[in-house]
């Protein structure tokens, strides 16, 4: 059984969904540290030509709580701003009746635990991307709490009885292939090949939020990029 094993994000970028896609079961990581600055609660996309960033506003966020211990602003206001952010972004794309809506549920979610937004956005663009993987939560898995890093992830591979783990190649310095090796379970890496399309600029800017991707492509052709991607399984 292939396992990944990965922090929740706001909307992320294509790689994202081919890991969670080449997997059998999928943990969203939310009883690890909050990190500051990253892709956990904001994504960019392409506005009037130009890179923007789009936020989930959250309450009392640090980096010395987990995930699932920080809470969303719900805002009626922030939800419709981001929404007209959104249509000025992409009212003209090809897929944008499709696809605005989806997003729009997302933003709308009355979720106030930033985990369970999350959660809630990716189950949304999983069903519309036809990804079937089977989902789990990490707070919910019964495992040592005393480890951290990479034995933990062998823990929860374990106690998930996977006997192969991928996770995306940003983690090739942490986790090492004899390690997990020794402890029963195969350690591949994805790394996602260029994927390139058209969007409403000159040129193409690489790796923004999956939304630039559905608003600009069909299912059938995000699915075909979700294959587009390298496995690494040694050093």
């Amino acid at each position: 059984m292939k396992l990944g094993i990965m922090q929740p994000y706001f909307l992320p970028y294509i790689g994202y969904w081919q890991l969670l896609n080449a997997v059998d079961k999928y943990v969203i990581y939310d009883d690890v540290n909050y990190i500051k600055g990253g892709w956990i609660n904001r994504n960019r996309i392409l506005n009037n030509g130009k890179v923007q960033y789009i936020n989930v506003q959250m309450f009392g966020a640090s980096s010395f709580k987990h995930i699932n211990e920080i809470g969303v602003n719900c805002s009626r206001t922030l939800v419709e701003k981001s929404k007209k952010t959104l249509y000025a972004a992409y009212h003209k794309s090809s897929y944008f009746e499709i696809v605005y809506p989806i997003i729009c549920k997302i933003l709308e979610c009355d979720k106030v635990n930033l985990a369970e937004y999350l959660e809630f956005s990716i189950k949304i663009i999983c069903e519309y991307l036809c990804i079937n993987t089977e989902l789990y939560v990490s707070s919910q898995i019964k495992k040592n709490e005393v480890l951290s890093g990479e034995d933990k992830v062998i823990d929860i591979c374990k106690h998930m009885g996977a006997d192969t783990y991928y996770n995306a190649i940003g983690g090739k310095k942490l986790y090492h292939f004899d390690k997990f090796m020794k402890n029963g379970i195969k350690l591949c890496f994805l790394d996602t090949d260029e994927i390139r399309y058209q969007q409403q600029i000159e040129g193409f800017e690489a790796n923004l939020s999956i939304v630039d991707v559905m608003m600009h492509n069909s299912v059938e052709e995000i699915r075909q990029m979700l294959s587009r991607y390298t496995l690494v399984e040694n050093d």
